[in-house]
């Protein structure tokens, strides 16, 4: 996914927004957004009716991730 690299901790994107770029339906999004934030990788932030829910990477999660394409990437090297 592109911009992926781009991604910090400080960075946010609408529950919604995610949902389209990923083409989830919502309970399939949620499903998959509990595991993460159970294991510390994102957290949901709720704003309201207006604001929606915001989910963000933490920074266990940058790191989890980034290691995850390291090991992606060594084993594609080999």
């Amino acid at each position: 996914m592109a911009g992926l690299d781009d991604l910090g901790t400080e960075t946010s994107i609408a529950f919604t927004r995610l949902q389209e770029l990923l083409e989830l339906t919502p309970g399939n999004l949620i499903t998959h957004l509990r595991r993460l934030e159970e294991a510390g990788y994102v957290q949901t932030t709720e704003g309201g009716r207006k604001r929606g829910t915001d989910v963000a990477m933490t920074a266990r999660g940058a790191r989890a991730f980034a290691d995850h394409r390291q090991a992606l990437r060594e084993m594609l090297d080999t």
